[in-house]
């Protein structure tokens, strides 16, 4: 019995918790959202042509979509996210509060991160 009561407990519990993570969190609406996560304002709007233009404190955040549906941002190549809204807010937890986006260089080349916290994530 007492094996039991654990899971149950979860099942139960489980629809609280995702209700609570969307109402603090809720995904874009419409294809275009705005607001301020972890001290940063981030921004996405999907263009008529389908691709999504996000922005984190107004500086370019590339995305990527994996053949899956799921994103990966330009700062964390590892880690994949359901949402573009949901990318751009591991990609601000990822860089940290003293790292920023860097535009693109003059050479054409890109430089996301500026540097920071870099390793692999399993």
């Amino acid at each position: 019995m007492r094996g039991l009561l654990a899971p149950a407990a979860a099942v139960a519990l489980a629809p609280l918790v995702a209700a609570s993570r969307s109402a603090a969190h809720p995904e874009p609406d419409a294809g275009v959202f705005d607001e301020t996560y972890g001290g940063r304002r981030i921004q996405g709007l999907r263009s008529a042509a389908g691709p999504w233009q996000v922005t984190v404190d107004g500086r370019p955040l590339h995305l990527m979509r994996r053949a899956d549906g799921t994103w990966l941002t330009m700062v964390d190549h590892y880690r994949p996210y359901p949402t573009p809204l949901a990318a751009a807010r591991g990609a601000v937890d990822e860089l940290g509060p003293g790292t920023h986006l860097r535009d693109l260089r003059a050479d054409g080349g890109h430089d996301h991160t500026g540097g920071g916290r870099h390793g692999v994530h399993a």
